[in-house]
This record gives C-alpha cells, structure tokens and sequence, in this order.
C-alpha cells in the first residue's frame, strides 16, 4: 500500500532541510513559521506563502470598493450605534426588528466596524480574513494525513473555488460560517487520531458558534462528523458513544444559548425577530431557516415565498446546469472518482486508519452538501454551495495524490513478477487518467457555455484542452514506458488543467462589481430566477450588476440628506427581472413587500433631507415596508428606520396597536403607506394612517429635478416622487384618537 508521509531523511539530496538545533528558541520558531517543519520539503511553506497570498489578492482586490449586502451592512452599521442593536442583530439601531438570522457574523464584522470605524473596507476585512484563513486550516489538516502535496492541491483548489471568491468578496454571513465548520473539522479529525475527548467538545463548539452564524446550514455536515468519530476513533465503543453523548451537550449548548436568551427576554423588550411567525428565534431556526429551505414551504412567507430559486430548479443536476456550474462543479467529477477509488485503497486499513477517517469526513461533507443544495426546494442562492467547497477541494488533493502515487506505482510494477500484480488491483492503472479527462472535458463544456464572453475564457478553454491533452497522454504514454519524470509533468499539466478554469472565474470575480445580495462569479448567468424571492437574494438570478458596479454601500453614511461622494445608495439587491440593471428603491422591494411602503413613493435624497430635518426628537426617522428599503436608508441617513414586515413585507412586526403607541409616545411621526393598501395587518395599518395622517405633498421636499437615491439610470430618476393614493403621512400623538 502506497505511504503518504515524506521521507524522514536529512540528506540534501532529498529535498528536506536539515532538522534545527533542539534547542531553537524564539529566532528558530520564527523561522520555521516562514519556512516551515525541518521535515517538510523545501517548497511546501514558500507554496503555502504563495498560495495564501493568491488568495487575499483575490479576495481584497479594490476592497475599498466592495459594495457588500446592505441588508447586513445596515445591521452592522446600527450595531455600531446600539450595543442593543449589537447583541439582537437588529436591523435598526431603535431595534425594532432583526434580520433573519442569528447574530454571530455581524459581531465579527461590528467589532472591526468598532475598531476601525464603518466603512466599506472595514467590513469586508474579516471576511477577507477568514477566507484566508480557511485556505490555511484546510491545508494544514489536509498536510497532516495526506502530506505536502496534497496540502498545496487542496488549498490552491479551494482559493480558486469562483463562488468562494465571490462570497468572500461580499459581507454574507457565509465566509464564516465556513471558516467554523473548517475549525470543527480540524477538531473533529484530532479526536478521531487521538481519541481524546476535548478536541471533540471544541469541534461541537465550533460548528455551535457557526449555527449561530446561519442556523441549520451549519449542522448539514453533522451526520459525517457522527459516523466518522463513532467508526474511526481510537478507544472503545462505550467511551466513543460516552464522548459523542458529551460533545452532544457542548453542541447543543454553545448552539442554543443566544436562542434561549432572546427568546426568555419579553418581547416588549427585545426587537421582533425578522422571518418569523410568532416572534421566536425557535421558529426561525425550525421554520424560515430550516426546513422551509429544504422543502420550500415556511410558515413565515409560505411555500411560494420560500421556494425562490436563483440557481435553477431543485435536481440532483442542479449543480451542473448553466447558473451553478461554473460556480463549484469544476472539480466535481475528479473529486467523486478520486472519493470512491481512495475509499478502496483503503479498504483493508484498521479501524483507527486515519487517511480513511479523513476520506470518510471529507467525502461525507461533499455528498451531504451536494444533496442538500441540489434537492432544496426551498429558497437558494449560488452562493451557498461555497460551504461545499472545502469538500471538493479536500478531496482534489487527499484523494488525487493517492491515485497518482498508486498509478506511478502501478506503471512501474509493469512486466514485474505475479507477486506485485496486487498493485494493479481494480484497474487503478486506468483510474487517474479518466479522473483528469473526465473534469477536463466538462470543464471545456463549462468554458463553452461562456464562449464569446471575453478573451480570458477563450485563453483558459485552450489552457484547459492543451493542458488536459498533455497530461492525459503523458500519463498513458509514462505507463507504457515506466517514465515516472514524464509522469511527473503530466501530473503537473493535469493540475493546470483542473484549475485553469476555475481561475479564469476567480479573477473575473475579483475585478468585476458583483450583486451584494446574490453574488456570483464568471459570467452573467442566463436566467437565475427560479421564482419569486423570499429572504436575502430576492433579486434577480443575475450574478453581474451593470452601469453602477464600483461603488460602496459600505461607506458611512452622510450627515446630510445625500450620500457622500461615490456613494452608493441604493439596495444591493434591488434589480429588476434578469436584467442585472438597477431598479428604483421603492418601499415594495423585490418580494413581495408592496404592503405597506413605498408602494408608489421614491424615497429621494431630497425626501430623506426633509424627514431628518422634521424628526423633531422621534427614535425612528420612518416605517416602510421592507428590510430593502429600510437598509439603504438607514445606510444613507444614519437613523434608524423601522422595517414593518420584514425581508418579505409579510412579518406581523408591526400592528395597529404598536403603530399607535410609537406614534402617541413621539418615537414615530412619518410612515410610508403603498397605493395597494396590503393584506390583512398591513391593510389595517394603511388605512389607519390614510385616515388620521397629515400626507405630505411631493412639493414640500422635492422639485423637479430631485433623483431618487437608488436611480441607476436616468429613466429612473425621472421617476416622479409620490403616488396619488399612497405615499408620506405624519402622524403626531394628538392624531392617536
């Protein structure tokens, strides 16, 4: 059977440096950290360097102008106003109501907005680091049981991965949540080495810290985590189940804690939590998080609410169709052959055999992930699939360098006696070859699917089928001839051509504007929208914007009525159909939220002037109907603003009786109410306000040449500012009859 491990030889011909005194102090650790163990070979630390630094040029290119997702960028702007607003996750720093999920990212990016103040590198600075950093931890954990080479073929597969690039270019909560699930990993697999029971307890911790980044997404890996700690541990059965009953609990407690608190604090003290029907973190976790993304029916929005997909139809060949494949699905194939042939090199191994455990972890993350995404029926976005890309990459590098060495092997045992004909064993001599022409030729498919959308595809789809070519046929003709140097570089042509695609995805996504709100890599996607939106996304299927791209929604906002210079002040998500064009910011939004605000009104710079300068001392600048529109103005006035449905426009956050005490207390003057009028609640509420608010006419705060703040185009700032049947009411306590 094949080792992994390098030579543990000091020889200078061997390629390893000689080991350090033994008694190295604080200059010999310094210098083994930037060039690593004496045992390593002398390019693995430099190609970490190499890779790691790839990796943050790509995803802190231009930072400063990283635009982000101002739905969160708005609740961490609050957050920064509000330690109230911090701990809830409130959407407002008056706290009146929460995004729809929990809290945990928007602290790591609070803290860095705290530290260094809000502004758009501020925020996309953590995520540049933790995407780094799981570039970092995947290598390490993939060097331990794999070695060197494997290592460096994993991470460079995972910082090329276009959707992570994409995603860690962007102020989601996703770069985290990975980054967490990569930590109870690398827990996880030294509890299973050394069959001690803390590592295990801060595996359970971390993925408990990542549910409370993006709630059940977190736990999609558990059931690997389970069956390989149970299977392939050291130490009996009893104290394997004994330490699994344990790590249990620290799960269930380091992933419950913030639910329980919030959910025991009354609700007249806390803010509404955005997404759910009943005011509880429990049911957001079971509900708009949960298995309303799975099987598209959440009693927050419903199922068609809900069941908004911007990757396609659910299918287990979503993954591959026009939209998602030139996100993750480069390497698919690779990583599926290289998981099944490693899994049977190792079938004889011991129990406690630790490259099995590591194939069983890592080939259990990618199938539970691919499953899940691909058959969700609930709302998706590309995006998500970066949390399956640690998988793919891990097994890009843990199982191709297995089925490199066994061909090698393998070509040389050729004409040897029957005594080795064991190391030609269920055809592997064949197995690396059709793993490299497979991923080749559909990443040739994926690359047509772009023809003619710029000349860096044209130069990757010919690197791939040069590359793809050579190595195919170096290897067959190495095996032939048992020349290991011309299996060597057909090996090296191979890697060449499994990443030369997603490279050419990775840069345009480092150098083009990207949707905040639905982010994605490559091209524009043709089509994208698989139903109407329902949660963060609910925009167009589109991945690119156009005409507005460079700039920030991550900058702070203005003291004044307008945004500061280069500022850009509508909703990252906020476009039209497929189209990837700007949409006015109106209160409807995208999804459903036509309710109750703005259904009808342009929220105009010149409008925000007029409300701030007429706030006389009320906590919230303005109610309307939607995070959306919330979020933008939020962004840019500084104030917070009260968002009455939530994401969706159908959250119960405001009633009659609440609109009335904000209103009779002075913490509320101004409401926008739509030309519909809404449903149930929403209606209510609408005509209420028509019948004891004062409207405000257009004129006392525009003139004909004001432009709406989130025009892209000048069609839209054209747009006039009010409706005749909806629009601006003030409402002052003497109106509370």
């Amino acid at each position: 059977m094949p080792t992994l491990a390098p030579p543990p030889t000091s020889s200078p011909s061997s390629g390893h440096r000689a080991a350090p005194p033994a008694d190295g102090g604080f200059v010999a650790r310094g210098r083994r950290f930037f060039t690593g163990p004496a045992e390593d070979p002398r390019w693995t630390r430099p190609a970490l360097w190499a890779i790691l630094l790839a990796a943050t040029a790509l995803y802190a290119w231009n930072i400063t102008s990283i635009s982000g997702n101002s739905f969160y960028n708005a609740a961490v702007y609050s957050g920064t106003k509000s330690w109230k607003a911090f701990f809830f996750g409130a959407l407002d720093s008056g706290s009146f109501i929460t995004v729809d999920k929990p809290p945990f990212a928007l602290w790591v990016m609070g803290l860095s907005a705290r530290a260094f103040g809000f502004g758009t590198w501020q925020l996309a600075l953590p995520m540049v680091a933790v995407g780094t950093g799981s570039v970092a931890l995947l290598h390490r954990m993939v060097k331990r049981d794999f070695g060197p080479v494997a290592a460096t073929v994993a991470a460079s597969a995972l910082a090329l991965t276009p959707i992570t690039v994409a995603i860690n270019r962007d102020t989601n909560p996703d770069p985290i949540l990975v980054f967490l699930m990569l930590l109870g990993a690398a827990g996880l697999l030294k509890a299973v080495r050394t069959g001690r029971l803390m590592p295990l307890v801060c595996s359970a911790v971390a993925i408990g810290f990542a549910f409370n980044t993006k709630m059940m997404q977190a736990y999609v890996v558990l059931p690997a985590f389970f069956l390989v700690y149970l299977w392939a541990a050291h130490g009996s059965l009893g104290r394997r189940i004994r330490h699994l009953a344990v790590a249990t609990v620290a799960l269930v407690v380091s992933s419950a804690w913030w639910m329980v608190v919030v959910d025991l604090i009354p609700a007249s003290s806390r803010p509404y939590i955005g997404g759910s029907t009943d005011n509880t973190v429990w049911d957001l976790v079971i509900g708009y998080n949960g298995f309303g993304r799975i099987f598209g029916a959440s009693s927050s929005v419903g199922s068609a609410g809900n069941g908004a997909s911007f990757g396609g139809s659910a299918g287990v060949h979503r993954l591959f169709n026009e939209i998602m494949g030139g996100q993750i699905s480069w390497l698919i194939p690779f990583a599926t052959i290289a998981l099944i042939a490693g899994l049977i090199q190792r079938g004889r191994a011991p129990r406690t055999d630790a490259r099995r455990a590591a194939l069983m972890l890592w080939g259990g993350w990618f199938v539970l992930h691919y499953l899940t995404f691909a058959l969700a029926e609930g709302t998706f976005h590309p995006y998500y699939v970066t949390a399956m890309a640690p998988g793919i990459a891990a097994l890009a590098g843990a199982g191709g360098v297995p089925l490199y060495r066994a061909f090698r092997e393998g070509s040389a045992a050729m004409g040897a006696p029957p005594a080795r004909a064991e190391s030609r064993a269920w055809g592997r001599d064949w197995v690396l070859p059709a793993a490299v022409a497979a991923s080749a030729a559909w990443a040739i498919v994926l690359l047509q699917r772009v023809s003619g959308s710029g000349t860096l595809y044209t130069v990757a789809e010919i690197v791939v089928g040069v590359a793809g070519t050579v190595a195919v046929l170096g290897l067959l003709a190495g095996r032939f001839t048992r020349r290991e140097g011309l299996i060597g570089f057909a090996a090296l042509a191979a890697v060449v051509a499994l990443l030369a695609g997603p490279a050419a995805y990775s840069v345009s996504a480092a150098t083009s504007a990207t949707n905040g709100t639905n982010p994605t890599a490559g091209p524009s996607t043709r089509g994208g929208m698989g139903g109407m939106g329902g949660g963060p996304g609910g925009a167009s299927g589109s991945s690119r914007t156009s005409g507005t791209g460079g700039r920030s929604m991550g900058a702070p906002p203005s003291g004044g009525g307008s945004a500061p210079s280069g500022t850009d002040t509508r909703p990252s998500g906020s476009e039209t159909g497929d189209s990837g064009t700007g949409s006015d910011r109106t209160g409807g939004g995208q999804a459903g939220g036509g309710q109750m605000g703005g259904g009808g009104t342009q929220v105009s710079s010149a409008m925000i002037t007029y409300l701030k300068k007429h706030q006389d001392g009320a906590t919230w600048l303005l109610a309307v109907a939607t995070d959306q529109t919330a979020s933008s103005i939020i962004l840019e006035s500084g104030q917070p603003v009260i968002s009455m449905g939530g994401w969706s426009g159908s959250d119960n956050a405001m009633t009659l009786a609440k609109l009335k005490s904000l209103v009779k207390s002075g913490k509320l003057h101004y409401i926008i109410v739509s030309s519909d009028g809404g449903q149930g609640t929403n209606s209510e509420i609408a005509t209420w306000v028509k019948a004891h608010g004062t409207a405000v006419k257009s004129a006392a705060y525009s003139s004909g040449s004001s432009s709406t703040t989130s025009s892209s185009t000048s069609s839209a700032s054209s747009t006039s500012s009010t409706s005749s049947t909806g629009g601006l009411y003030r409402l002052d306590a003497s109106d509370v009859g």
